[in-house]
């Protein structure tokens, strides 16, 4: 795992080291000053002046005007060689030589962190690009400047982009590289059931290296799995997978997280819910879900639990889950005035009756009130066809 972890994109890695600083209650100040440490090296490494100043506003850093200066003056030295490189190619080369130029000043510009810039120049290169597969990988440097910035409507109209661009051709491993990319998006934007079916799609043909390693892919494909699938679909695509298998392991807390669910140790899968829960945090495309992916999960247990009963008592169903019965009733109450369990709570008796609605009595009255609706218009019609 380490060769992965080395080629993910910096800019991400940084991404994520900035989202830990900015979210002061994760961290000790001790872990704070390492953190800042780390970003100052990215931010001198890639000269990145417009970022510096950024944390110098946003997270109270004390300004050096030397640095910034040297920066800047770097910054303004080798965009000069660029586009001096670019006006020669232009005069003396041909096609091929001109796109190469402009794309090095693009690349240039999203090292420094100028996203405006990059994307002017992104699409001077995409005017000189012919071939699909170049063109493909310009909207990935787009796709991952838009993760870098959490620009989710340039993400969204980059993913269009490249799955019209497939109409046109395009290979399978950019292909698959894609469903990755559109599963992160779905998953920063809280699509979990889409997340789960593009993640699970690509766990064999996983290359995207430049978003995250594949333990972090696992770690979401999981995730996001265990919200949106049914018990069967959850043992034969995940639970059973012998590529998650190989994974879950090293990651702490996951595999008790997902097969305590699977298994029913109702007491075992809340233990490990709480210690998976930092990590949910820590992540900047998960956190600010936290709290919805909370109630989901929590959801999803209780649900399972009453599905094995028409009724249960109070005690019994907290005992289960390693809980008090006040804060049992005071979850369940809540679950059930959202409409997210189909159970009422008899308090005086300690007992819980399930209410689990009959599926083809549904769709028999479905269907009834379908027929109704097409007759009345059938009638209507034959009356204008009268006149």
């Amino acid at each position: 795992m380490e060769e992965q972890e080395a080629t993910q994109d910096s800019k991400l890695v940084l991404a994520q080291k900035l989202f830990l600083l900015r979210s002061a209650d994760l961290l000790q100040d001790i872990e704070k000053q390492k953190l800042k440490d780390e970003v100052l090296v990215f931010i001198k490494e890639d000269d990145m002046a417009g970022l510096y100043q950024t944390c110098w506003h946003e997270l109270g850093w004390e300004l050096d005007q030397e640095l910034l200066d040297s920066m800047v003056n770097k910054n303004a030295e080798e965009l000069k060689r660029l586009d001096d490189k670019i006006a020669d190619a232009e005069e003396n080369l041909g096609e091929s030589e001109v796109r190469e130029a402009l794309l090095a000043k693009a690349l240039f510009v999203i090292r420094i962190g100028e996203k405006d810039k990059a994307l002017e120049q992104l699409k001077v290169v995409e005017a000189k690009t012919v071939a699909v597969g170049q063109k493909m990988d310009l909207v990935f440097h787009t796709l991952r400047l838009g993760f870098f910035f959490l620009d989710f409507k340039l993400i969204s109209v980059n993913i269009e982009k490249a799955k019209s661009l497939f109409d046109e051709g395009g290979d399978w491993e950019r292909k698959n590289r894609l469903k990755v990319y559109e599963g992160l998006f779905c998953m920063a934007t809280r699509n979990f059931k889409q997340a789960a079916t593009l993640f699970l799609d690509s766990i064999s043909t996983f290359t995207t290296y430049e978003l995250f390693s594949y333990d972090t892919f696992i770690f979401y494909c999981v995730l996001t799995s265990i919200i949106s699938l049914d018990r069967v679909s959850l043992k034969q695509k995940v639970v059973d997978a012998p590529e998650i298998l190989t994974v879950i392991g090293k990651i702490p807390y996951l595999s008790d997280f997902l097969n305590a669910l699977y298994g029913c140790r109702y007491k075992t899968f809340f233990i490990s819910f709480a210690g998976i829960t930092d990590q949910i945090r820590s992540d900047r495309y998960l956190q600010p879900h936290f709290r919805y992916y909370m109630r989901e999960v929590r959801s999803v247990a209780y649900s399972q639990f009453l599905e094995s009963y028409k009724s249960v008592t109070m005690d019994a169903m907290a005992k289960s889950f390693g809980v008090s019965i006040p804060f049992l009733d005071s979850e369940l109450s809540r679950f059930i005035a959202a409409g997210k369990l189909n159970c009422k709570i008899d308090k005086v008796a300690g007992i819980l009756e399930t209410n689990r609605p009959d599926a083809k009595n549904a769709l028999y009255q479905s269907t009834i009130k379908q027929g109704d609706f097409l007759l009345n218009r059938i009638q209507k019609l034959s009356r204008v066809i009268d006149i």
